[in-house]
């Protein structure tokens, strides 16, 4: 019976949100009623903070832009402070009290959908979402074959550098940027090895896979441990031991941006979170690029990172899902990512135009060196084991000698949660 009550409740939610349309409301429309609605509406900070241009921040200036271009509706908003790393964390501690309209990580969506927290989208609205963004995007936010959210901005990492330390040639190439001599106390390339979400790029590098080919089978797990994991695995010993390589850790943030102003690295890997602050540090040096080739022992590959989106979405218990539904459509639309590129530096979806670096190198690194972040459950068997592999790397507690002990350690770890 519960099963049954279940399956109907959600035939019923996504019938209604097929029958949402962005922009129109029945009631309005027939008695010319104006319906008054409160929605609450989660955001990172920088969205929320006072800029040039935007006094109360961006997000109450595309939120206001809404309520103006809809009549039918009379819209109070409450807004509160939610990054998008830690939706899931937030949204489902209270899903009644929890917002409306919130953003997140594309990687949560398992997370998410099983907590009750994410309504899926249907009919126009999913049309219109489709007609917004690529393959890859929309491939981004569906699981199970349904659609939960509105991408707005890739989220994925790539490389920054100092173009008075690098060539465009140079960065094409991990060893080659290591094997340069910048001169004394400057450091060639750092990176956040103790960090889960860097780690796999070198595995990935060399043709390793985690949950089956496109990451798509919890049950498959990792094969990071076998002949090519283990000469990345001794590549990173290597790595860490190289006195022209730092690593950045999560109680270092920023440790990169500084050492950028002082002129004392030249590469370091992140996302566009951090481009204002390095451009700042680097002024007219400032460059990016896609993530460069390596060698580890006798397998060549390139570093590849996660390809993620960050995407707006609707609380499944919003009492005003219409609503809800028409403002995260219009939160992901081209127009509001422009304005947030514009403001923030936040790399829009649709770039169409838009001559910039960090843009090209972070299309280049989707197209040529990263891999779809798995959108399944048992992802989250990955994260704690690879920040500790990672950690013992950096601290010297991997060395040649057991480097296929401790990783077979790790990747047992992570695939003893999938069940194998």
């Amino acid at each position: 019976m519960k099963k049954t009550l279940s399956l109907v409740m959600a035939l019923l939610l996504v019938v209604s949100l097929a029958a949402c349309k962005p922009g129109t409301n029945k009631e309005a429309d027939n008695k010319g009623e104006t319906k008054n609605v409160t929605l609450k509406v989660w955001a990172p900070q920088e969205d929320q903070a006072k800029r040039e241009g935007y006094d109360k921040g961006l997000l109450d200036h595309l939120c206001q832009k809404f309520n103006e271009e809809h009549p039918e509706w009379n819209i109070t908003f409450e807004y509160g402070v939610c990054g998008e790393d830690v939706a899931k964390d937030e949204v489902t501690k209270d899903l009644e009290k929890a917002a409306d309209v919130f953003m997140y990580a594309n990687d949560q969506i398992p997370v998410l959908v099983e907590a009750g927290a994410l309504a899926q989208l249907g009919g126009k609205n999913l049309e219109a979402v489709k007609a917004m963004n690529s393959e890859s995007m929309m491939n981004s936010v569906t699981y199970k074959d349904a659609v939960y959210g509105v991408p707005f901005s890739y989220n994925g990492w790539f490389m920054f550098y100092d173009k008075s330390k690098f060539t465009e040639e140079e960065v094409k190439n991990l060893d080659t940027m290591l094997a340069k001599d910048l001169g004394e106390g400057v450091t060639n390339v750092m990176f956040q090895l103790d960090n889960s979400w860097y780690l796999p790029a070198f595995f990935y590098g060399v043709g390793g896979t985690m949950f089956g080919p496109n990451g798509t089978d919890g049950s498959k797990g990792s094969d990071f441990n076998d002949e090519k994991g283990l000469a990345v695995a001794n590549y990173l010993v290597d790595l860490v031991n190289n006195p022209k390589f730092a690593n950045q850790s999560g109680a270092e943030q920023g440790k990169a941006i500084s050492a950028f102003a002082e002129g004392k690295l030249g590469a370091f890997f992140t996302g566009a979170w951090d481009r204002e602050n390095i451009e700042k540090a680097l002024g007219a040096n400032f460059a990016a690029a896609q993530c460069p080739d390596f060698t580890a022992g006798s397998h060549k590959g390139t570093m590849k990172s996660f390809a993620g989106s960050k995407a707006i979405g609707v609380n499944r218990t919003s009492k005003n899902m219409e609503v809800a539904v028409a403002l995260a459509v219009f939160l992901g639309s081209q127009e509001a990512q422009v304005l947030r590129y514009q403001a923030r530096g936040v790399v829009p979806l649709n770039s169409e135009g838009i001559d910039d670096v960090m843009l090209t190198a972070i299309t280049n690194t989707v197209n040529n060196g990263s891999v779809a972040q798995p959108l399944v459950k048992e992802m989250s068997n990955w994260w704690s084991p690879a920040e500790t592999f990672g950690k013992a790397i950096v601290a010297g507690e991997v060395t040649k000698d057991n480097a296929k002990e401790k990783l077979d350690t790790f990747i047992n770890n992570v695939n003893s949660g999938s069940g194998l």
